[in-house]
C-alpha cells in the first residue's frame, strides 16, 4: 500500500483508479439523478472532479513514459489510448502497470 504514494508509477496506478471510479460515481449514480430526478447538483460537483482525475492521470503517465524511458508506442500510447475508454484505466492497471517493477524507495 505504502508504494501508492512513494512510487511514480503507485501513484499513476492511485490517479488510475481514482479515475476510474469517479467515472463511474458519476455514470451509474451523478447522471441518473440529473436525469430520473431532475437533480443536477452532483453531476455539477462530480464532473469537474473526475476531469481533474482524468487530465492528472494524463499528465502522470506522460511523466512516468519519461521517467521510465517506456517505448512510446509499446507501452504509454497504449495507457494514453485505453484511459479514453469507459473504464479503461482499470484494464491498463491489471494489463500494464501492476506488472512494473519500481526500484524507487
Amino acid at each position: 500500500m505504502k508504494e501508492y504514494f512513494t512510487t511514480t508509477i503507485g501513484r499513476l496506478r492511485l490517479f488510475a483508479f481514482l479515475e476510474g471510479i469517479s467515472l463511474i460515481a458519476l455514470i451509474f449514480i451523478a447522471v441518473p439523478l440529473k436525469y430520473y430526478y431532475d437533480s443536477p447538483s452532483l453531476t455539477k460537483n462530480l464532473g469537474p472532479i473526475h476531469g481533474a482525475l482524468f487530465l492528472l492521470f494524463v499528465f502522470n503517465a506522460l511523466r512516468v513514459g519519461v521517467e521510465q524511458q517506456w517505448k512510446f508506442k509499446e507501452t504509454t500510447l497504449k495507457i494514453l489510448i485505453a484511459c479514453l475508454i469507459p473504464f479503461g484505466t482499470f484494464y491498463i492497471d491489471y494489463k500494464i502497470l501492476r506488472k512494473i517493477k519500481t526500484d524507487e524507495k
